[in-house]
């Protein structure tokens, strides 16, 4: 492995995503040197109890930069998103980090706006793919399916080509 990005600010539903999809967030933890969990997110993700799919991996991963503080939010961020999305590009503007890992369509949108530079998750696992980070990308886009991921068509063919 090469090539360590700095700083990730991350979402719920990548998180999610990549538990489903490899077992672990190891995957994040190899690519970026910092991975930044605002506190809303960490909110979102114990919300459904410590026994809710992923809790368990999401607690044991103690690299992961869990916020202390809730962010304060612009008003057209809180207007406009939910509060996960709202927070991880405010985090990211805080912090002059310039990556978000958000998956919504809106959050995106919004992200760009915002001059933030995006990626999700399957397009963490495109780049831990293309540096030698062992998994099969059908078998993860199944399981992530599996586990309620919702993951368009076009992204699926799109994840799957990029490993040949």
């Amino acid at each position: 492995m090469r090539e360590r990005s700095a700083v990730l600010v991350s979402n719920t539903t990548p998180l999610i995503a990549l538990v489903a999809a490899t077992g672990s967030l190891d995957v994040l933890k190899a690519l970026y040197a910092r991975v930044v969990v605002p506190l809303e997110v960490a909110t979102e993700i114990r919300a459904g109890g410590k026994h809710s799919f992923g809790v368990d991996v999401f607690e044991a991963a103690d690299w992961l930069d869990i916020q202390a503080q809730a962010v304060v939010l612009q008003p057209y961020l809180r207007n406009s998103l939910d509060l996960g999305e709202a927070s991880v590009i405010q985090t990211a503007m805080n912090l002059g980090a310039p990556l978000v890992c958000i998956d919504e369509t809106l959050g995106r949108r919004v992200a760009r706006l915002c001059g933030l530079e995006l990626t999700g998750a399957i397009g963490v696992l495109i780049k831990a793919q293309r540096l030698g980070f062992p998994f099969s990308m059908p078998d993860a886009v199944q399981r992530m399916r599996e586990q309620g991921i919702w993951l368009s068509d076009k992204v699926v063919q799109f994840a799957l080509a990029q490993g040949h």
